[in-house]
């Protein structure tokens, strides 16, 4: 017997079987040639306190909900990306002091959890980060931890050098395929044709829903899986909106 594949979104079977659709009701008609597609993962890298890269991540879970793709998380530092610049703002210089505590107790509760824990943790961050407006420090990383059901006595790490060296790892994973002249987001995916690509980005302002976020998830991979792709950009005119 030849095996055949179904149309998006069924499983394959074999030519003959007797298949039948939901509620009792018949299967739509086998079709040879068509491509099962199965559900496929994507990495993300982020630096919680950067309000771009909270952006996309909303965007990559609306993506979860129309695509057949799971994203996981994972963490890079803005603060480790940018040591030993002479050449930076005075702002960018204080946004970067205080952006090592989140990064650290990111890993801090990977270390302790395993990678699952971050989207929570992420979750919890950025919205009282970037939605709440509060200030990065001991007490928020202490809420955001208890809104994950984490230990929150993991805040602690935010001043502490104890996982610096998981967290220079886990960074260096996600900017070694895209440069060291870029920032976050930073993602990992299948490309259209199945070879891995990685891209920065994409830089968008609010984060797309529905099919709208799917359409922008296709057109991505298809730019970041074409040889010899780059750059598109154009000069932002809005800050960041979360909604």
């Amino acid at each position: 017997m030849a095996e055949v594949t179904l149309p998006f979104g069924y499983r394959s079977v074999w030519a003959g079987a007797k298949i039948r659709g939901d509620a009792g009701l018949p299967a739509p008609p086998v079709t040879k040639g068509l491509t099962v597609t199965d559900r496929v993962t994507a990495d993300m890298w982020f630096d919680p306190a950067c309000p771009w890269a909270w952006i996309t991540s909303r965007w990559l879970l609306e993506v979860e909900q129309v695509r057949d793709v799971d994203i996981r998380f994972h963490v890079m530092s803005l603060a480790v990306l940018n040591e030993g610049r002479d050449d930076l703002p005075e702002e960018y210089r204080s946004f970067l002091s205080t952006a090592w505590g989140p990064v650290r107790v990111c890993i801090a509760a990977e270390q302790r959890y395993g990678g699952d824990v971050l989207r929570a943790l992420y979750t919890a961050l950025g919205t009282r980060i970037h939605l709440g407006k509060e200030e990065r420090g001991h007490e928020l990383y202490v809420a955001a931890l208890t809104d994950a059901g984490l230990d929150p006595a993991l805040a602690a790490a935010a001043d502490s050098t104890e996982h610096d060296e998981a967290l220079r790892a886990s960074h260096e994973a996600g900017m070694r395929p895209v440069g060291q002249d870029v920032g976050t987001p930073v993602v990992h995916a299948p490309g259209p044709d199945g070879s891995p690509v990685a891209f920065f980005g994409p830089v968008i302002t609010p984060a797309p829903k529905g099919e709208a976020a799917g359409r922008l998830w296709d057109g991505v991979l298809l730019v970041a899986g074409t040889p010899g792709f780059y750059e598109l950009k154009r000069t932002r005119e809005l800050g960041p909106i979360f909604d």
